[in-house]
């Protein structure tokens, strides 16, 4: 483009004219304007470099130079409807499945997140004939409609829960019904699951699959408790049911131990169905569909024809080859295993040190520090989370919040993350804390 770019504030008026005011920013008072970003750093309009601690659809790191020459090529080359004959989708599949359990064998390629978990749904109401789906507390699941009215952060915003929707306690060792003094957990939490199937079947209601997120994200970077997935995979198939593994927040290496953060809970595991995007295609609009035979069998012997005239078309799939030829090559998941160790070691430093601390937890670079008032009560401390991420700004890092007292500071950052990163974060965290001052380069913006 030659056109000159538009100052900052040009930029925030016309934004504020021409896109709805329910897209918003991060920092809306005096939000930052990116106008490169390379690994995990992101660039302002003034060059100040920002490092990022929270943006995982950058999988392996913003414009890595493989994955962007891997795109164009394939771009100058060809890229057309995925009704034709091409190499690049079933290499793509055949990589994938070396990743999984040989179970999960057949691959749907679709463009979002969201896209992956709607035709999810579809996939296991058609399989058991059931239309029910049971969720978690606090789950996000995706933006269409269908995946809005089984996302409880959202539906409970904006309209009554659907009567075929039905909402079990989130596994949550610090804050739920059963804590880390309880002897088994996971049984407990499992148990919490049967119930709810159980009550919905007394209303002759059948249910069509438990979906859930392999770490549940936005409800606060929860970690399973060990033995609760198999539990409840148990009770769901005794229900007819089938269990949806949601990885598209922590697919691809992130939990560093696994490929995916379904393993974590052991190889004696293995999900029905598993949906993956974000980190798939490192920014680029691609995601997937894993399942077994027999429920894509199903789902064919309608004789309705399921198309995506995109999903998996030639660029997509060379972009998703290249990027997990990269986690290979650079070791990623090994690196997020390091990292997140020392980044969790420092964390549990200062918890040690922070009564605002309240827990550090997390497997590889997918963390969560739950700020408190009183760690007596585990009293959520949501003003102190919103200051610790403005302060940050201050310092040039980004961090934010989940969970639904927005108490949780999260850590998801690109997976080339640095242990010099996590020092260098966890020292501005302390000083902050400590009630030292940073700089501060922040000023006000309003439109005109």
């Amino acid at each position: 483009m030659d056109r000159a770019p538009y100052t900052k504030l040009e930029t925030f008026n016309l934004r504020q004219k021409r896109i709805a005011a329910s897209c918003r920013l991060f920092f809306p008072e005096d939000p930052i304007k990116i106008v490169r970003a390379q690994g995990q750093y992101a660039y302002d309009e003034k060059e100040r470099a920002y490092l990022d601690c929270i943006n995982n659809v950058a999988h392996v790191g913003y414009c890595h130079p493989d994955v962007v020459k891997a795109g164009s090529d394939q771009m100058a080359l060809l890229n057309i409807n995925t009704r034709f004959l091409h190499d690049h989708i079933t290499h793509y599949a055949n990589r994938l499945s070396e990743t999984l359990p040989p179970e999960l064998s057949t691959f749907y390629f679709v463009n979002s997140g969201s896209e992956a978990n709607d035709l999810a749904v579809r996939l296991a109401q058609q399989y058991t004939r059931h239309q029910d789906i049971v969720v978690l507390e606090n789950a996000y699941h995706g933006h269409l409609t269908s995946l809005i009215d089984i996302s409880p952060y959202k539906f409970k915003s904006l309209r009554p829960q659907k009567e075929w929707v039905h909402v079990a306690p989130i596994p949550d060792t610090y804050r739920g019904k059963y804590r880390e003094q309880h002897p088994d957990p996971g049984a407990a939490y499992a148990n919490e699951v049967k119930a709810v199937i159980d009550e919905a079947e007394k209303k002759n209601r059948k249910v069509a699959a438990f979906f859930v997120e392999s770490l549940p994200s936005v409800a606060g970077q929860i970690i399973p408790p060990a033995g609760y997935f198999q539990k409840v995979l148990e009770h769901v198939h005794d229900a007819g049911a089938v269990f949806v593994a949601d990885e598209i927040q922590t697919g691809f290496g992130r939990v560093g131990k696994c490929f995916w953060a379904f393993q974590l809970q052991g190889d004696d595991f293995v999900p029905d169905i598993v949906t993956m995007g974000k980190p798939i295609g490192n920014g680029h609009p691609l995601s997937c569909v894993a399942t077994t035979k027999e429920i894509a069998n199903v789902f064919d012997a309608t004789g309705v024809e399921h198309f995506n005239t995109f999903g998996g078309n030639p660029v997509s799939c060379a972009i998703g080859l290249a990027v997990l030829d990269v986690i290979e090559k650079e070791d990623l998941r090994g690196n997020a295993l390091r990292v997140g160790t020392y980044l969790m070691s420092l964390l549990n430093e200062l918890k040690a040190k922070h009564p605002a601390i309240g827990d550090v937890r997390g497997a590889g670079l997918f963390i969560g520090v739950e700020l408190v008032n009183d760690r007596q009560e585990r009293t959520p401390a949501p003003e102190v989370a919103k200051n610790l991420v403005e302060r940050m700004k201050e310092e040039f890092i980004l961090i934010s919040t989940d969970g639904p007292d927005r108490n949780v500071i999260k850590f998801k950052p690109p997976m080339c993350f640095t242990m010099e990163n996590a020092k260098f974060v966890v020292n501005k965290i302390d000083k902050i804390l400590s009630g030292q001052s940073g700089c501060n380069q922040t000023s006000s913006l309003q439109p005109e």
